[in-house]
């Protein structure tokens, strides 16, 4: 039964270009979506992401030419921003030790025990940086060493810890587009922005990273550019 309703939700799921100007988005369906999508998986439960939800007529209006006036910008109903945000590593990390914490009645049993460690000690070594890459070169040497014998996580600097940051976030905008078309409407993720200025307009900090745009509305035929075109199955999966 699952199974084909997914099927369902993911056959729905198109990215749709233009939306219907008559038909509103409730408040609840967006709501809800980032609900979902924070419920996405994330790398080490760290959660670095932020969402940044436009509905007001303004606020649309405003970030639309930052979208390079895309069809799908100028007639969305609502547009969410989602953030990476590698640089809340520590106030996440803390955050999570701070949970495990409080599920310990008595001693920390070894699962609590690992988990205090995990948030203390690794995560600090996996996400710190220094102006002179001192860091990054300590943790190379150690995934080097580490791994001349036996599998290792290969641990690098600033450009290995965003991949890993916005490929969480990229799950978290998937799991929001799957809700959307589980409540009958469409979206379109975005790419073509103008980074800096959307940056400007939120407010965002240095460290923060924009993942892509999500519009949202309820699709026309349109919106919709010709058939769903995908490489085929043998020339993409390879069974070892």
């Amino acid at each position: 039964m699952y199974s084909v309703e997914f099927q369902n939700i993911v056959e729905f799921r198109r990215s749709n270009r233009s939306f219907d100007p008559e038909v509103e988005i409730s408040d609840d369906v967006i709501e809800k979506s980032i609900k979902r999508a924070i419920l996405a998986p994330n790398s080490s439960n760290m959660q670095l992401w932020e969402f940044y939800w436009i509905k007001s007529k303004e606020e649309l209006k405003a970030l639309t030419p930052l979208c390079l006036d895309q069809s799908a910008a100028k007639t969305a109903k609502h547009m969410v921003v989602f953030v990476a945000r590698r640089d809340l590593w520590r106030s996440r990390a803390k955050w999570n030790y701070e949970k495990i914490e409080k599920t310990i009645t008595d001693k920390p049993n070894s699962l609590q025990k690992r988990g205090l460690n995990y948030y203390k000690r690794l995560i600090p070594f996996v996400y710190l940086n220094d102006p002179f890459h001192i860091v990054t070169f300590f943790r190379r040497s150690v995934s080097f060493w580490g791994g001349l014998t036996k599998p290792f996580y290969r641990l690098g600097g600033i450009h290995d810890q965003r991949i890993v940051v916005h490929k969480s976030c990229a799950l978290a905008a998937q799991t929001f587009m799957l809700s959307v078309s589980a409540e009958g409407y469409h979206s379109c993720p975005m790419e073509g922005f103008d980074k800096k200025r959307v940056k400007k307009m939120l407010n965002l900090p240095y460290g923060a990273e924009i993942n892509m745009i999500i519009s949202v509305g309820k699709g026309t035929e349109k919106g919709v550019w010709g058939p769903r075109y995908r490489v085929p199955y043998e020339e993409v999966v390879y069974k070892k």
